[in-house]
Formats: C-alpha cells, sequence, structure tokens
C-alpha cells in the first residue's frame, strides 16, 4: 500500500501542475471529466486492467490480487462532494472573465484541496500481510542523536557501534571542541579525542609524572601503594628513586627529599615533626613512661634512651646477642649488653636537602640491670620515633619483670601491641578506642592516659602518618612481628591485658 499510494501522490502533483498550465476551457474541461472518471474508480461490470503481482517470498505460481470490493459498499459521500465541486468550477468557467477573476484562484485551491483529502481519507486500504503492526512501525531510517538526544531524519550523520550524531554535535566531551580526526576514543556514548581521553582516563606515575605505558600485552601496569594509593610506574622499583624511610612514599621528580646521610631520605611532610636529637626526645620518652604507669605498669629503673645513627644502631645489633630483629630496616633496639654507642648531640642545620654540622658523642652504657639501653634511629617523625619507643620499652619491661625465654612471637608480638595501643592513644578520640587500651588497668585508681603526649594535640598530617603507621604494624607479614602482633592482640581483645600478660607469665604462650 506504501509504494501504491506514494505513486498516486506523485501522479496528483504532476496533474495539479500541468492543470494550472491550461488555460482553454474546453481542454480544462475535458480534463476534468477524465479526472473525476479516474476518482470514481472502475464502473460495475468492467473487467480489471491491473496487472496481477508476484508477492515477495512466494513461488512464481502464487499470485496477489487486489480485494475485490463488496458490492453493497454505501455510497461514497466524500466523492460526491468532490463531484459537486468539480461540477461547480466546470459552470465558473461559462461566466466572463471579470467575473471570474475574484473568485479563480480561491475555486482553484478549493479543487486542490478537493482532491487531496479525496486520496487521503480513501476507505478503501488494501491488506498487504507483510506490513509491520501499528505497534512496531517507525519511520525507516528512524535515529535520534547521542548528544541532542533530537531526532536526525534526513541529512548528514556520523554513527559509530549503533550510536548517531549530527555532524555539528560531534564533540569531545572534555574539552568541547569538534572531533575531526579520524580516530577517537568512544567511552560508552561519549566521544573523546584521543589525547583528550588519555589525559583524562589514562593514569600517570606519581613518581616520574609521565603516563604510566602499557606492557608486552598491551595492559597498563604499575604500582600502588597499599595505603597511600601512589601509583608508579614499575621500573621505578629498580632505579633507586628514593623513598622516604618513614611513610615510604617514593620521591617524585617534582620534589626533594631530604637526605639523612645514612643512605636515608625523608619527605617533606615527615620532616616537619622529625624528632632529630637525643635531648629533643627526651620529653617524649617521659610522656610514654607515662603511659606505662597510666596502665598500670609502672617501670622501677631509669633505662637511658639515646637516638643513634643507622650505622651505630648497625653496630649495636650485631653485638646484642638477644633476640631477633625487624629486618630489612631495624629502626630501635633494646639492649641488654654493655656497649658503646654513639649518639646524636645536637639537631643538624638543614642546608638544602642536606643535613649539616651534625654533632654526635660516643657513650659508654653501662649495665645496672637486665636492661642497658633503648636505642631509637633519629630523624623519624615524632609518632613513628614514639611507636618504636613503646615497642622497646615493652621488652625492658618484660625483662625487668622476670618474663624470660620467651619465644620470638610471644615477645615481639605483645611489644607490637603496646606500640599500637600507643598510637591509637594518640590519633584517635578515646570515645572511639578499643576496650584493650585500658584493660590492664580496670582494677586501678589510675585514670586513662592524656589522648596526646603533644601540646596542642596533632595536625591533620600527623595523624594520617599514625594512621599509616598502625596499618603497617597491623599488616606485617613477618612471622614474631605480624602473625605474633595478630595473636597477641586478639588474645588481650578477648581477656584484656592484665589477665593476657599473667597467662604469659605462665605458660610462655597466649591465652586462646
Amino acid at each position: 500500500m506504501g509504494a501504491m499510494l506514494s505513486t498516486q501522490t506523485i501522479s496528483c502533483g504532476v496533474l495539479s501542475l500541468c492543470f494550472s498550465l491550461l488555460s482553454n476551457a474546453e481542454r480544462r474541461s475535458s480534463f476534468m471529466k477524465w479526472l473525476c472518471t479516474f476518482l470514481k474508480g472502475q464502473k460495475p461490470g468492467e473487467p480489471n486492467r491491473r496487472r496481477p503481482r508476484v508477492t515477495a517470498g512466494e513461488e512464481e505460481d502464487t499470485l496477489w490480487q487486489p480485494p475485490v470490493r463488496p458490492k453493497n459498499d454505501p455510497p461514497r459521500n466524500d466523492n460526491e462532494e468532490l463531484d459537486r465541486a468539480i461540477a461547480e468550477s466546470l459552470a465558473e468557467d461559462v461566466k466572463p472573465p471579470k467575473e471570474r477573476n475574484h473568485k479563480g484562484d480561491s475555486n482553484d485551491e478549493d479543487l486542490a484541496r478537493a482532491i487531496q483529502d479525496s486520496l487521503n481519507m480513501n476507505p478503501y486500504t488494501p491488506y498487504n500481510p507483510y506490513a509491520p503492526s501499528q505497534a512496531q512501525a517507525q519511520p525507516r531510517g528512524h535515529r535520534v542523536c547521542g548528544r541532542c538526544k533530537h531526532e536526525i531524519g534526513h541529512g548528514h550523520y556520523l554513527s559509530c557501534m549503533g550510536i548517531y550524531w549530527h555532524p555539528q554535535c560531534f564533540r569531545c566531551c572534555s574539552c568541547g571542541h569538534p572531533i575531526r580526526e579520524t580516530e577517537f576514543t568512544l567511552l560508552g556514548a561519549d566521544p573523546y579525542h584521543k589525547l583528550c581521553y588519555k589525559e583524562l582516563h589514562h593514569p600517570k606515575c606519581d613518581v616520574c609524572l609521565q603516563f604510566i605505558p602499557t606492557n608486552r600485552s598491551g595492559l597498563i601496569e604499575y604500582r600502588a601503594h597499599p595505603f597511600w594509593g601512589q601509583k608508579y610506574c614499575p621500573l621505578h622499583e629498580q632505579d633507586r628513586t628514593p623513598r622516604c624511610c618513614s611513610c615510604e612514599k617514593m620521591e617524585p621528580r617534582n620534589t626533594k627529599y631530604m637526605s639523612l646521610g645514612d643512605g636515608r631520605s625523608l619527605c617533606m611532610e615527615c620532616l616537619g615533626s622529625a624528632v632529630m636529637d637525643t635531648g629533643e626526645c627526651q620529653p617524649l620518652y617521659h610522656s610514654i613512661r607515662d603511659y606505662y604507669e597510666g596502665m598500670n605498669m609502672k617501670l622501677d629503673q631509669q633505662i637511658p634512651m639515646l637516638l643513634v645513627e643507622r650505622q651505630a644502631l648497625n653496630e649495636a645489633m650485631e653485638g646484642e646477642s638477644k633476640g631477633p630483629h625487624h629486618m630489612p630496616e631495624t629502626r630501635g633496639l633494646c639492649l641488654s649488653e654493655e656497649q658503646t654507642v654513639t649518639s646524636i648531640l645536637r639537631r643538624p642545620r638543614i642546608g638544602g636537602n642536606r643535613l649539616l654540622d651534625m654533632r654526635t658523642q660516643p657513650q659508654k652504657l653501662t649495665r645496672r640491670c637486665e636492661v642497658t639501653a633503648i636505642l631509637v634511629l633519629y630523624g623519624l617523625p615524632r609518632l613513628l620515633t614514639g611507636s618504636i619507643l613503646a615497642h622497646e620499652l615493652m621488652h625492658g619491661w618484660l625483662r625487668l619483670k622476670g618474663y624470660r625465654n620467651l619465644n620470638a612471637e610471644v615477645e615481639e608480638g605483645i611489644c607490637q601491641v603496646m606500640s599500637y595501643l600507643w598510637l591509637e592513644s594518640e590519633i584517635l578520640p578515646a570515645s572511639s578506642r578499643h576496650a584493650p587500651s585500658s584493660s590492664y588497668a580496670s582494677s586501678s585508681s589510675s585514670s586513662y592516659p592524656p589522648t596526646s603526649s603533644k601540646k596542642g594535640g596533632i595536625s591533620h598530617t600527623e595523624k594520617k602518618l599514625g594512621e599509616f603507621f598502625m596499618h603497617q604494624i597491623a599488616n606485617d607479614t613477618s612471622t614474631a612481628y605480624g602473625d605474633g602482633f595478630r595473636t597477641a592482640y586478639a588474645a588481650v581483645n578477648k581477656y584484656g591485658l592484665r589477665q593476657t600478660l599473667n597467662h604469659i607469665r605462665l605458660t610462655g604462650g597466649f591465652p586462646v
């Protein structure tokens, strides 16, 4: 039906054009008679002159005939109105020209309108079994622009992956400029210039500040710090890129870390709260001793504390016969042997990215009790220095209280618990701390230790550092320091610190 209706429409257009060119009354009258006959259709009894058509998909001997119109059709009122309009037009031709001039144009328009209405309102509609249903019918070429969401219609358009755009709508969703390149990137329904997409979505290395390259398989491969999320190219793990000895962040190319002179580097954030000499560390050390007393774990002997360089700590560690050491970097040591240790006497001066005028002093450590001294690396942030002191001071407390011959997992595990609890008391408010922090002092009249040993509290940067140091303790992978901490912390959390320590004294292990 669609093709047939289209043919009639085109014919009417041609006929109306021919009609406008005829000026002779006789030709117009004969034409109108013929047109009337055409519109009224075939007379009854006349043979059907229309040729049969072969339907698509059928065999050649199958013919499609248009349906026969019933004999008792109702009168066609629309055609009668058309006949009346044509008769009035023909009668108008007989009138003098002066009488026809002012009505000719309007009558012609009425005639054309009547012809068009007759075609559009034809009740005789053949059935086409291959036509789609009205619910599924859509105009051929129906397309909606993926950007402006308007129908594209007829004309130029762009398409990719089933998505269409007007040419003027095909713009980069990042910079907004038109995309004229033959290659572009499509993210969902959003097109991008290749460089814009790479700038927006391709990860950059936080060290060299370049786009992270792809590996041999064509995949983007990079490393990421588990806590800070710093992303970097894998090659920076072998190209001697400096790493902060405190927070473990790698040094970016647009930043310079502070060199501590013993092979260690310190980032600017950690340098802000770094403890540089023994005298500067004394208030922190006393605050941690007060923390122990608040937990009803008072130390009766004064244990010397020294801040030392890396080389001095390694030499002291070689002379110490007891206990395991945290590898690959040992940051503190509880000495039980008499030794001569070189300590940092005065805070060095900062010059550029190096420390200058460092003054050291050799000091002979004499054994007056089970513990000779506590050594800690200099140049570490206050919270990291304090956590090391809390760990080593627990070693001293165990030795002074007669806890002997403990295996490494038990002793290092309970020492890590004390380091963890001290960090928790420094960075978390009292309402959000875990019960193990005060469980030992449950039978004591002493109050819980103060929230922070630093006057005025801590900054957001320092708090984040403290959370990282707690994360390091909780996720340590070594047997003594990692598995030992998790077992000890579970026991303290279940039974309390006091009962856990009593069980260690009696059995040498943690309660289950």
